[in-house]
């Protein structure tokens, strides 16, 4: 039997209204998940290590400058909810409108958002053969659980650095003077060691000695940002490689590597137009004095100079103009407890006009944390040694960061990794 238009049309408009009524009964499905960087964050070191593998994945990622202490937005896709959940991350799904809602409030305010387009390669200038002390970039990348590669003189020297994006120094006198700490350890088995292994890989680069084979190093990392690369440097790595690259001789302060005494003129043969920090500063003469120059202003092993530690201020800085100095501040703390190392801060009175200031300690003659642009890539240095040892010596345990997963300091190391990933926009005037 035939059945009547008018039943078939009322049927289907049932349906349709049940249909309806289901699906506005069912949860709206996340497509977004978002990486809060406040306080609401439970580990915000790994929180950089999703973000990192996202980015690896050929996921898109968008880091959210000074909205909730530099969030991060990720695609909700279960590796990564699984990978969230496994590391601890706290992570909060939102829909394509609340994420709408949360552009609403960037726009409006002191905030950006900036894509992050692709995970960087990274490379950490460390000996294969540790000395004994760690190297925080090292820790920090490790627990994040973010890739790296090592590379060492031999890697620079051959051109290597051209592989990565990203650079980090860590504790190395690129003066060749090894931070003198001759001084107390000539004897013991690992300096020795050390000693005898730069002078092994000199001769194989045709450099006679110590401070010929790290200018030469020094020289090519300078090359490398030169020609595009990002360098981040800590502790004694800030100040010895500009000295080292400043120097137009070999020897600038007379190193027991090789026996030259010290050289009273070394302040006049630096070139400072090629540093890329630091101008005016005076090399430390004496071999019996555990200071390389004065551009460290707290002088932690010279007793009669050491200066005690304090806190240090992030600056803020505006999101939409400044999008780069911003991201190297993102924190969820504005003040940060300071943190020896053989360079632990730099001089205001050496700085160039130029650098950008990240960091200093209110009152105080020293900044912490300096940014700036050379040729066509760019460098951060931070002093210090260790975020979360303020008084790290040789020998030291490492940190374990698990007992640190909120470290604000670290944290800016962090900053510093996911930098190179950012989409670049043309810069505001």
């Amino acid at each position: 039997m035939p059945v009547c238009p008018l039943v078939t049309r009322a049927v289907r408009a049932t349906l349709l209204l049940v249909g309806a009524v289901i699906l506005l009964a069912r949860p709206v499905a996340a497509q977004h998940l978002l990486l809060p960087m406040d306080d609401a964050q439970r580990n915000h070191l790994k929180a950089y290590g999703v973000t990192y593998q996202a980015l690896k994945a050929g996921q898109k990622a968008e880091w959210l400058l000074n909205y909730r202490g530099g969030a991060f937005l990720l695609p909700d896709v279960p590796d990564l909810r699984k990978r969230a959940a496994l590391e601890g991350v706290s992570v909060e799904p939102m829909t394509d409108g609340a994420v709408a809602a949360v552009r609403a409030e960037i726009a409006g305010g002191n905030m950006d958002a900036v894509v992050l387009e692709r995970s960087p390669k990274i490379a950490i200038y460390r000996p294969v053969d540790q000395p004994p002390w760690d190297d925080a970039v090292t820790l920090a990348l490790t627990y994040a659980g973010i890739d790296f590669a090592s590379v060492w003189d031999n890697e620079v020297l051959k051109g290597d650095l051209s592989k990565y994006d990203w650079v980090h120094l860590h504790h190395e006198d690129f003066t060749g003077q090894y931070n003198k700490l001759y001084l107390a350890y000539r004897d013991a088995p690992w300096f020795v060691a050390q000693r005898e292994r730069d002078l092994g890989t000199g001769r194989l680069f045709g450099k006679d000695n110590v401070p010929a084979l790290k200018k030469a190093v020094a020289d090519n990392i300078r090359g490398f940002v030169d020609r595009g690369g990002f360098l981040f440097a800590m502790c004694g790595a800030t100040e010895s490689l500009d000295l080292s690259i400043a120097s137009l001789v070999v020897d600038i302060a007379g190193p027991f590597s090789d026996g030259t005494p010290p050289d009273p003129n070394a302040d006049a043969k630096l070139d400072w137009t090629r540093a890329l920090a630091f101008q005016g500063a005076h090399v430390e003469p004496s071999p019996y004095v555990n200071a390389l120059s004065d551009i460290d202003g707290h002088q932690v092993n010279v007793p009669s100079r050491r200066q005690p530690l304090g806190t240090f201020s992030l600056f803020g800085f505006s999101a939409k103009l400044d999008p780069v100095a911003t991201m190297l501040v993102q924190n969820h703390r504005t003040v940060v407890a300071d943190f020896y190392g053989v360079t632990t801060s730099f001089n205001k009175a050496v700085v160039k006009r130029n650098v950008t200031v990240l960091a200093q300690e209110e009152g105080a003659p020293w900044s912490k944390y300096l940014h700036g642009d050379y040729g066509k890539g760019s460098w951060t240095f931070l002093g210090g040694h260790d975020p979360e040892d303020p008084q790290h010596a040789i020998g030291s345990a490492p940190t374990d960061l698990s007992l640190h997963p909120n470290s604000p300091g670290y944290r800016l190391i962090l900053n510093n990794v996911l930098f190179p990933a950012a989409k670049k926009k043309p810069r505001k005037t």
